[in-house]
């Protein structure tokens, strides 16, 4: 009986809303989906199954903390578990390995990434999985709030590896990405089990806060209990910094985090955070996922959340225990076009688009091989909005994503390599004194000229690394690689340049306008008109039996009215050379109107590393401004100047 193996595993008495159906559909041998609120209980439906089921649980997480937070509740119950990620030493991970082929981890969590890893591909051929678990699976979808371009490959990944069952978790899934995610993996839709949206321990508070108020009205609120465990979510950096020090020097025990900080920093943090010796943390979104704090009493709002989705998966972070919490947003309509701004910054130039397909109609042969953040520099584009275009690129045919692999291998001798040869006998010893033959050491490391070896010796890549990762196996050697460079089949090497130009940066625009019109249905959620838990749950497909909640702010005070926007200087006003001439002069081939507006409205690209942009004395002096109005600007300062005409 389930509920006797819950209790035995977990120590649950009973299953909450919406596992127990999932489970059975894993244990019948079927995949399935939950769409379950944040803090529903999701994990449970692969933890148990993972128990029950014979082989191993293969477990794809899009964050570190997701998996620091379930890998220590798995850990406190005997459960044998593991994670991979970049803060492992070769030891560890090399344990982590034994203990997967040999059968004796039952959950192993990785991130998306890893399938393209040639060290992990080479292990994961000798582990026996049952179950493939994509959490947050949302990432899945073009249609959804946090589309992560290498998602898209899991399907393949699963048939590939030969992985029988697939299980998909997100808190927040629309009915158009919910149907994409299932369809992906073949799911039908009776298995896929949505439980709601709607939380009624959740009071939805909307307070209206021009911005020159946000730290009077955000302490304020925390004063009235300066200890209950609160999440202040911010859009950029600098604010976390601001905010956090503000209510630091006003007495309140608070912390900032973001993307920018180290990672041991951002873990010291979320700990102290989980351990409750802090009480508030002043956070971007790079906080919170995955976060099992059931006590956390506050989720304000300081700047516009990013989307309903965001907004939705945020807030359902309070009140996991049950208990009354406060969700509120200080809100304005002043931060709406910086949310706006970070996603034209991710819309790449047609010269960019360009620039790749003629790299590929230029590569030597129909493998290509790149190292991401080199091409991202070269072309001009985010890695981020870099791997979409790659993914875009699949998907018209033009290329095929075959693997990833290390370029550099290097390994610090633990037995003398005379040992090491004399352990082999006649073809494998002189194939083991051709690789060592070819090896470069350094003091205490040894670099393995993996080229060298293939020129010199008969064999494949394949069995260099082979040796190399079995050496490590015997303890042998510490082996360490680095400079992933990633590998694809390239299918039509003689696209009609102009065309599929257009065709990408059509997807691309596409893209845009779903990311800009997922901001602007924010506002009228906030300004509703009716109860805002309903509407809330309606976005998500969820009709709600009741008019009013009772726990909203449109159902305590009525409708609210958000301030409107500070009134802006006219860019009419501003001298266009004296803003743009330090930039134009360093540009060369990299002018274009779009770069011009990224370095006018502050909004980072990989070229401006190059030409020193953020040390311009006017790099972002136009970050107040929404950038549609910044590039009109610009068109007309061209019209009106016919010198100019080289931006294009």
């Amino acid at each position: 009986m389930l509920e006797n193996q819950l209790q035995t595993y977990f120590g649950f008495d009973g299953f909450k809303k919406g596992q127990k159906q999932v489970i059975e559909k894993i244990l019948a041998g079927e995949s399935a989906g939950a769409i379950f609120p944040t803090g529903a209980g999701k994990s449970l439906c692969y933890q148990l199954p993972a128990m029950l089921l014979p082989d191993m649980t293969l477990v794809v997480s899009p964050l570190l903390s997701l998996m620091k937070d379930q890998l220590d509740f798995l850990i406190s119950h005997n459960i044998p578990a593991a994670r991979l990620d970049s803060t492992l030493g070769p030891e560890e991970t090399q344990a982590i390995f034994d203990k997967a082929k040999n059968g004796l981890l039952k959950i192993l969590m990785i991130s998306v990434e890893r399938f393209k890893n040639e060290r992990f591909r080479f292990h994961l051929q000798n582990m026996r999985i049952s179950l493939l678990v994509v959490d947050e699976a949302h990432c899945i979808s073009e249609w959804g709030h946090n589309f992560r371009p290498e998602y898209l490959n899991l399907p393949y990944y699963r048939q590939e590896f030969k992985i029988p069952q697939a299980l998909l978790l997100t808190a927040t899934a629309t009915k158009q990405v919910a149907d994409d995610m299932r369809l992906k993996f073949d799911i039908p839709e009776k298995n896929v089990i949505a439980t709601g949206f709607y939380r009624e321990n959740l009071y939805l508070q909307v307070t209206p806060c021009p911005a020159s108020e946000k730290n009077t009205r955000l302490l304020q609120r925390i004063q009235k209990k300066p200890g209950a465990p609160t999440i202040v979510y911010v859009t950029l950096q600098k604010t976390a910094e601001n905010v956090a020090r503000f209510l630091c020097e006003n007495h309140i025990n608070a912390a900032a985090y973001h993307a920018g900080m180290q990672h041991p920093e951002r873990e010291a943090i979320q700990n102290r955070f989980m351990d409750g010796s802090l009480s508030c943390v002043v956070a971007t979104i790079a906080f919170g996922m995955g976060i099992d704090k059931r006590d956390i009493r506050r989720v304000i709002h300081y700047d516009l959340p990013k989307s309903i989705e965001n907004y939705s998966q945020e807030i359902g972070r309070s009140g996991r225990d049950g208990e009354l919490a406060l969700c509120e947003v200080l809100a304005d309509r002043d931060g709406i076009h910086i949310l706006e701004n970070f996603i034209y910054g991710d819309t790449p130039d047609k010269r960019a688009i360009r620039q790749v397909l003629q790299t590929i109609a230029e590569n030597d042969g129909f493998i290509w091989e790149i190292k991401l953040f080199r091409l991202s520099s070269e072309v001009n584009i985010r890695p981020l909005p870099l791997k979409t275009l790659l993914v875009y690129l699949a998907m018209e045919g033009v290329i095929r994503p075959k693997f990833s692999y290390f370029e550099d291998y290097t390994f610090k001798y633990l037995q003398g390599p005379s040992w090491i040869l004399d352990q082999f006998e006649g073809e494998r010893k002189q194939f083991v004194r051709a690789v060592f033959d070819h090896c470069h050491t350094k003091k205490i490391w040894t670099s393995a000229n993996i080229s060298d070896i293939l020129a010199n010796y008969q064999t494949d890549r394949r069995r260099i690394i082979t040796a190399l990762e079995y050496f490590e196996e015997k303890g042998w050697i510490e082996l360490q690689a680095g400079q992933t460079v990633e590998v694809y089949d390239i299918l039509n090497q003689a696209v009609d340049m102009e065309r599929m130009t257009e065709t990408l940066h059509t997807l691309f625009l596409k893209k845009q306008t779903q990311e800009i019109d997922r901001i602007r249905r924010m506002v009228p959620l906030f300004e509703s008109t009716s109860c805002i838990s309903r509407g809330l749950a309606a976005y998500f497909g969820e009709i709600l039996d009741f008019e009013r909640c009772g726990h909203c702010a449109f159902c305590k005070t009525g409708p609210v009215r958000l301030p409107e926007p500070a009134a802006l200087r006219s860019l009419s006003t501003f001298d266009f050379t004296e803003l743009t001439a330090e930039f134009v002069q360093a540009a060369g081939e990299y002018l274009t109107s779009g770069n011009l507006a990224k370095f006018l409205c502050g909004i980072h690209t990989p070229v401006f590393m190059k030409l020193k942009a953020r040390k311009m004395s006017t790099f972002g002096r136009l970050e107040a401004y929404p950038f549609m109005e910044v590039i009109d600007w610009i068109s007309r300062h061209r019209k009106n100047t016919p010198e100019k005409t080289s931006i294009d």
